[in-house]
């Protein structure tokens, strides 16, 4: 499949884990990605992440930070599909989850070629910066999930499997590189941004 593609990061970098969507599109525009991929951190945003999907994109890949019943760190690939346009979603306009974005997509008439959710099972989502243990750990499978969707839409072709301990390590130390920066006021990362995770698990359904 060929077309438009965005993948977008949402959650709030001030409540731990939840800033997982946030890392993991951030590690992912850093990289070289295939033609007609857009990589967007909207934080907590989700609104006008939604008036963007109603442009019409032929895939729409959505990381976040969702409870799912899992282990803390686990990386779930989940395809979705569009709840019934009848269907009341609860709006907030600050915050929302991955079955609110849906729904409000689809009560405004929007829709995208296929929806694929990359979620991550928190271990905390309380005030405070920073991603737990295992939610950190997680983030290079997770930018690896979202990179084998995109070279299996685009035909690009996965990237090599001796290649995957290489990418892994460059991932964490581009994360610990961007710990280690001072936190400029008023940057890209406001207060709107997501979380991280471990092993991989796959269903249907856009989570708790």
């Amino acid at each position: 499949m060929t077309g438009r593609i965005l993948v977008a990061g949402v959650g709030n970098v001030f409540l731990r884990d939840d800033a997982f969507g946030v890392e993991v599109v951030r590690l992912l525009a850093e990289r070289p990605q295939p033609p007609g991929v857009q990589i967007r951190d909207y934080g907590i945003r989700g609104v006008h992440l939604v008036y963007e999907l109603l442009d019409g994109y032929d895939l729409f890949v959505l990381v976040d930070a969702a409870p799912r019943g899992e282990a803390p760190g686990t990386v779930s690939v989940l395809e979705v599909e569009l709840p019934s346009p009848e269907a009341q979603p609860v709006i907030d306009a600050h915050s929302l989850t991955p079955d609110a974005i849906f729904g409000l997509l689809s009560s405004l008439g929007g829709h995208s070629g296929r929806n694929l959710v990359v979620a991550c099972e928190p271990a905390e989502v309380d005030a405070g910066m920073g991603l737990s243990d295992p939610v950190r750990e997680a983030l290079p499978h997770a930018v690896r999930a979202v990179e084998e969707i995109l070279a299996q839409a685009t035909g690009a072709g996965p990237q090599a499997d001796a290649g995957e301990a290489a990418d892994e390590q460059e991932c964490m130390a581009d994360l610990t590189r961007h710990l280690d920066e001072p936190t400029q006021e008023g940057g890209a990362q406001d207060a709107e941004q997501a979380d991280q995770g471990g092993s991989h698990s796959g269903g249907a359904g856009a989570g708790d």
